[in-house]
């Protein structure tokens, strides 16, 4: 893989700016964006006032511990456009939700919101090893989900030609890669997965694809994953991170040449972590539920966001900016089998480790009595694997999650591409169990 670690100079200033000038610029924008929330919508209004706080009393950036949280039903609650900070005429886009379990959320961006976040998206696009003049594949899904028009943004601002080709008609992706040659690859981890089915279905060699980076976000991924891609493409692969409710992509990134984590745009974005069950702030380098505030959203401002995903936050290592680990895991896709937590990652990691078996897998939960049941149907590696080899290799991978998730589950292995295939977000979860 070739080395693409950017240029110091290329940088902006605050990256690598000191960790007092960062705080301080955050105080300053932090007592801004409260001010604008409490002025401007009247939930935090309402919520600020009924916990009895002001923006006039933060005065550290600690203080923010006193201002209470928001959730996605308050968001819902508000639907379409209650939390607006800006009138309507300011407002010069507009993304939402999918809506599929609930009423969609919307989010909406100033001209100036819209330069931010194609600045914070350039930035994560530099970090992970484009420059200007490269070519980017962009499969993220346009429209209002916010992955496909955030990336573009940003390559735009760096000076990128972007092919938006979206997601869906996997044969067209192989072949543009093949035609067009990009440097880059914007996509879900899942989605790529079935890129590479493309590939060999074609009889191409994806190690030789112009592609020298893939940027991939939008749902959790082992490094197990990571490995396993940039081993079957010959590049890197680094994480990006972002939801609408924030920004949308772009919140965070990894640098290509530490990968270690994820660095927050902490210029932009104010992250915190918390006790997901008692809310309480933990200390940078525990385990618990990502919380974020933005500093500069003048439409869409959001206060203590409880994001669900599960990380810590770390040092800085290739930026000044603090670290948020890889995401592995969301609150609300844990499932609790018989007592024990579990997440799809996990399943995921184990999967992985067996050679047989291909990483296309899918959790059913079902109750046929008293018990809750898993079952994981996961594909065999090639046509070639016979059926004794598949019996083997299920055992491999029951017994792998036993060890180490601590959990006896059932496991089908079935015939290459009978696992369904993902255009966008991969869903691994189907429960059957009946509903209390």
């Amino acid at each position: 893989m070739k080395d693409l670690t950017p240029a110091r100079e290329s940088l902006d200033p605050i990256e690598i700016a000191s960790r007092d000038e960062i705080t301080a610029l955050q105080l300053e924008r932090l007592k801004w964006s409260l001010r604008h929330a409490y002025d401007n919508v009247p939930f935090y209004r309402q919520s600020f006032d009924k916990a009895g706080v002001h923006p006039d009393d933060l005065h550290t950036l600690s203080d923010l511990a006193k201002f209470p949280f928001t959730v996605k039903t308050d968001l819902r609650d508000n639907y379409p456009f209650g939390m607006f900070a800006v009138p309507r005429d300011q407002i010069a886009r507009i993304h939402a939700s999918s809506g599929t379990t609930g009423q969609p959320t919307v989010v909406g961006y100033t001209k100036t919101d819209l330069d931010n976040w194609g600045h914070v998206v350039a930035r994560s696009l530099r970090a992970s090893g484009l420059k200007k003049g490269d070519m980017l594949h962009n499969a993220y899904g346009y429209g209002l989900f916010t992955g496909g028009l955030g990336i573009h943004l940003g390559a735009d601002k760096l000076g990128i030609s972007t092919v938006p080709i979206s997601g869906g008609m996997t044969p067209r992706q192989v072949r543009l890669i093949e035609d067009f040659k990009p440097n880059g690859i914007t996509v879900t981890p899942s989605y790529a997965l079935s890129i590479l089915d493309e590939y060999a279905r074609q009889g191409i060699d994806p190690r030789q694809s112009s592609l020298d980076v893939g940027i991939f976000g939008a749902e959790p991924w082992t490094n197990a994953m990571r490995l396993e891609i940039e081993q079957a493409f010959d590049m890197h692969a680094v994480d990006i991170y972002g939801l609408s409710e924030v920004m949308g992509p772009g919140v965070s990134c990894e640098c290509v040449e530490t990968k270690d984590g994820l660095h927050i745009w902490e210029d932009h974005f104010y992250p915190e972590v918390i006790n997901p069950v008692t809310g309480e702030l933990v200390a940078d380098g525990e385990k618990g539920e990502l919380v974020f505030t933005s500093l500069t959203k003048e439409a869409f401002p959001i206060i203590r966001y409880r994001t669900r995903d599960l990380t810590r936050l770390l040092a800085g290592t290739a930026r000044t900016m603090r670290r948020m680990e890889k995401i592995t895991g969301r609150s609300d896709d844990m499932i609790i089998l018989r007592g024990v937590n579990v997440f799809p990652t996990q399943i995921e990691e184990a999967l992985m480790s067996i050679p047989d078996l291909a990483p296309h897998f899918q959790i059913e939960l079902t109750k046929p009595d008293r018990m809750d049941q898993m079952r994981v149907m996961c594909e065999c590696v090639s046509v070639d694997i016979g059926p004794d080899a598949r019996i083997a290799a299920g055992a491999a991978l029951a017994s792998q999650i036993k060890e180490t998730v601590g959990i006896s589950v059932k496991i089908d292995v079935v015939d290459v591409g009978t696992v369904a295939r993902s255009e966008g977000k991969a869903v691994r979860i189907i429960d059957k169990r009946p509903k209390a």
